[in-house]
């Protein structure tokens, strides 16, 4: 009895991007909240970058920084996906398995019972084995996604995922000597548990489907709805000048505008995206941390023409900012946790998926009937500014849009739901208690 009470030991170990590392540090933050002590495992710099751990909880979580590996071509303080270019990432993930080493060490004297890993360390199940420690594959995809990857892949249906927006690099070996693909399969099949950024209300097929593909218990730990963003430059000042602007604009007439940390536009579809939302008329608040190629500044295309947009060039609180009253639609790329975010308050959604699970989140979402996806050309698959103003009059004018507003206010009870999310992540740390491994000695 004495053995079932004994607290558990669960290393966290995400892959070095932002839209990783925060769903993991949301999931710690609950299993610690049930009284057992976690190691969140990253570099330096990303540690440092992360939100504080509460107080109450900062005896149960310890922050295990592992220095990254240098690598020729990634840049020095280059730590997440955030800090380089899309084609150096490769360096990154080779930089990244530079830490099985010093992460085998810590876990050979640290005694844990379970590690939560995500699709990165294809090399660590062997290890976990041999230490005896259990492994958990947490997937930020929702079921849906990770169906179409691992389902299709497995059946060697690759080419319909490709067509699906899924990129021909995933498949191919890089620079780090493997393919994203293969590290997930090698990831997924050491894994004796798969956990899922899902839930039984908006994904109870899929979460079904995922469990027959593959065999293994899919457990859905909710949606993880951030607390707090990560906290680069998310100061006062910031917010006070972002506020001071949304309050002079008319109740639910704002755009707001953002494509994750990580998307950088092509020319082309800068252009069409700027050209689309001033067709619209509407106001427009948009965050554009990463700089695109074009040598054309965004404020010379569209601030200067209609004179009712902001651009916004830092980290921005987003929950904040979508919470506000005089926003009344987001544009958005459809990662998932952008659409969590939307979502949790009831804000409906214009849909401009780019690649990976992206297509595959608007869908889901359209069929909720919460949004509407932005056309593309059935030869090409490229947008309009037509097509975009045609999609953003659909959401934001008051007849047209009712429909949407409604069912996104509805989807809010499920996914601003505390309790509900909550209750997932309770049954999921009740599954890692029951089947708890007796450590070796």
């Amino acid at each position: 009895m004495a053995e079932q009470q004994e607290k558990l030991h669960i290393v966290v170990f995400p892959w070095l991007a932002f839209g990783h590392m925060l769903p993991f540090f949301e999931l710690a933050k609950l299993i610690a909240q049930k009284g057992h002590k976690i190691s969140f495992i990253s570099t330096p710099r990303n540690i440092h970058r992360l939100p504080k751990v509460p107080e109450n909880l900062q005896p149960l979580v310890d922050l295990i920084e592992l220095p990254l590996p240098r690598v020729d071509k990634l840049p020095e303080n280059a730590e997440a996906t955030v800090d380089i270019p899309h084609h150096i990432i490769p360096y990154l993930k080779l930089a990244f398995d530079g830490l099985e080493q010093p992460l085998t060490k810590f876990l050979e004297r640290c005694k844990a019972h379970w590690i939560i890993y995500d699709f990165a360390p294809y090399w660590l199940p062997p290890i976990s084995s041999k230490l005896g420690i259990s492994c958990i594959f947490f997937s930020i995809f929702n079921a849906s996604g990770l169906c179409l990857i691992l389902g299709d892949y497995t059946r060697k249906a690759s080419k319909s995922v490709q067509n699906k927006g899924f990129p021909k690099e995933h498949y191919e070996a890089n620079e780090s000597g493997v393919s994203d693909v293969f590290r997930l399969l090698r990831i997924s099949n050491g894994a004796q548990v798969f956990a899922l950024r899902s839930c039984m209300e908006i994904e109870g097929e899929p979460l079904k489907l995922c469990e027959s593909i593959h065999g293994k218990t899919m457990i859905p730990v909710g949606l993880l709805p951030p607390s707090l963003e990560f906290s680069e430059d998310s100061n006062d000042e910031n917010w006070n000048t972002i506020l001071n602007w949304l309050d002079k604009q008319e109740k639910g007439s704002v755009i707001y505008v953002a494509f994750g940390t990580e998307m950088t536009l092509s020319d082309e579809d800068f252009t069409e995206i700027t050209m689309g939302i001033e067709m619209s008329g509407f106001p427009f608040f948009w965050v554009l941390k990463k700089q695109n190629t074009s040598s054309v500044e965004l404020q010379d295309v569209v601030v200067n023409n209609s004179g009712n947009g902001m651009v916004w060039r830092t980290w921005a609180p987003q929950m904040r900012i979508l919470s506000h009253k005089s926003i009344g639609g987001f544009l958005t790329h459809c990662g998932w946790s952008s659409v969590i975010e939307s979502l949790q308050i009831g804000c409906p959604l214009v849909m401009l998926p780019f690649q990976n699970d992206q297509f595959i989140v608007s869908r889901l979402m359209e069929e909720k009937g919460v949004g509407i996806k932005v056309q593309r050309s059935e030869d090409e698959g490229k947008f309009s500014r037509e097509s975009l103003a045609n999609a953003l009059r659909s959401v934001m004018l008051e007849e047209e849009g009712k429909t949407y507003r409604s069912q996104a206010e509805k989807m809010s009870k499920v996914f601003g739901n505390k309790e509900l999310q909550k209750k997932y992540a309770d049954e999921f740390v009740d599954y890692m208690e029951t089947h708890r491994p007796i450590i070796k000695n």
